[in-house]
Formats: structure tokens, sequence, C-alpha cells
């Protein structure tokens, strides 16, 4: 979804994902109002938001474990270890996130995404920060959960298009 500043895209991703109450209309999921079964829908979406979501004083391994399992999502620590080696963070692993850049921390976010089973990708500005091989690492993990029947609603600024082409982009206008 693309759009100009202040147009309601961020705003739009939160109702959504239930954070913000639509004032008009209905969120449905898989056919159904996601209020009749909103433990269903929240088990089925990975939301991003602007900022990264970490905890300064984890390390970086302890923020991408804690997010899995707030999410009930089985943690693997050896799939956990290949997610940080795939994002370039397996040697700062042990780092607590307030010594990582904006980059490095927005690629935490990437490990999770590429851990986290969820189908449905919530994601405002997912690019924020990366510098071009974390976008190029974004655009394949995008590619690869829509091969596999995952779908992604994305606000953003940039081309995202993935080299299946399998996007539909929503503008908004002001």
């Amino acid at each position: 979804m693309r759009g100009p500043n202040g147009c309601g895209k961020t705003t739009l991703l939160r109702c959504v994902t239930g954070l913000t109450r639509p004032d008009a209309g209905r969120i449905t999921w898989l056919g159904q109002p996601v209020t009749e079964d909103p433990a269903r829908f929240r088990g089925d979406i990975a939301y991003g938001g602007h900022l990264p979501g970490l905890k300064d004083d984890l390390t970086t391994e302890e923020n991408l474990e804690f997010s899995l399992r707030l999410r009930d999502v089985a943690v693997d620590r050896d799939a956990i270890a290949r997610a940080l080696v795939a994002v370039g963070l397996d040697k700062r692993r042990r780092l607590p996130a307030r010594r990582l850049s904006a980059g490095q921390r927005r690629r935490i976010g990437l490990a999770r995404l590429s851990l986290d089973p969820a189908l449905l990708w919530i994601l405002d500005e997912p690019l924020t920060a990366l510098d071009d091989a974390g976008q190029a690492h974004f655009v394949e993990l995008l590619d690869r959960h829509l091969a596999r029947g995952g779908l992604a609603l994305v606000a953003t600024h940039h081309n995202l298009l993935p080299p299946s082409g399998k996007v539909r982009e929503l503008r908004i206008a002001p």
C-alpha cells in the first residue's frame, strides 16, 4: 500500500490489527469478522510497526526469542542461529539491542519474520533504516512468504516488487 505521508496507511494497518478501532466498517478474516474469533486472527498475523519493538537490555538473540514466545511460536535455537546468520547478526547475537544500529535493530525483525509461521504479515515501513542488502533480504523473505501462500499488507514508500511479481498495489490518496 502506497500513498503520501498522512493519508492513512498506518491508521489502516492499526485498524486491521485491532490496535485502532475503525470509525466505520468491519475487518474480516477468512470470511468472518475478526471480532468473532480475535485470538485466531491474532495467531494468524505477524505485525511490525514503525519501531522495531525491541527491549534495549535484551540481547539480539533474547529479543528474537522473546518476540517469538509472545506469539507462541516454538523457539528452536538452531533456527534462531541460522536466522541471525542470514540477516548478518550472528556476531552480534549476544549484544544488548541498545548497542545496535537502527538498521541492525530492523534486521532482528527480518529474522523474526523468517521464523514466524504467521499467514498474514502486516508491516508498516519495513525497509526503514535498512541498507541495500537488508532491503534485498526483505524482498526475498516477502517473495518466499508469498510463494508459500502467505499474504502481506505492507505500507511503504518503496517499490517492493518481489521476483515472483505476486503483488497488488493499493494507492491511497490524501
